[in-house]
């Protein structure tokens, strides 16, 4: 399974001009050039949280995919914000535990200028879909 593939063409990824730039066996990597419209402050560009948030969500999820081979829902994040991202995104993702139905991946955010600006700890289901999930596809 291609997840890196998978997860570029991801309307909502393509959107935000994200970019998943590493997957391999429980690590994702992916990118986010801030621009004018990810912006929380009208007068300078500072990215909004939830841009952060979709980012660290998205990389994530992908580390997860990388080793469940399924679709893995997000359960719970829980992200801290630990500096204003001012210039662009790239996020880091591995997964710490993988279970029969959850696994664990922590996740840290880090700007151009290798600020450290968040870091998270997120929860995805692996396992129990079955064919009713509304994620997959109707040819899959």
């Amino acid at each position: 399974m291609d997840v890196q593939g998978i997860f570029n063409e991801l309307p909502f990824v393509e959107e935000l001009g994200m970019e998943l730039t590493t997957v391999e066996e429980g690590h994702a990597e992916g990118r986010l050039p801030l621009a004018d419209e990810h912006s929380s402050n009208p007068a300078k560009q500072i990215a909004h949280g939830g841009v952060t948030y979709s980012l660290v969500d998205t990389v994530g999820g992908a580390a997860v995919v990388s080793l469940s081979g399924t679709i893995s829902p997000t359960v719970d994040m829980r992200i801290d914000y630990l500096a204003p991202a001012t210039a662009d995104l790239h996020a880091e993702a591995e997964v710490v535990r993988m279970g029969g139905s959850v696994a664990v991946v922590d996740i840290d955010v880090y700007d151009a200028d290798d600020h450290h600006v968040a870091t998270a700890r997120g929860t995805y289901k692996t396992s129990g879909e079955g064919d009713g999930s509304p994620w997959r596809h109707e040819d899959a």
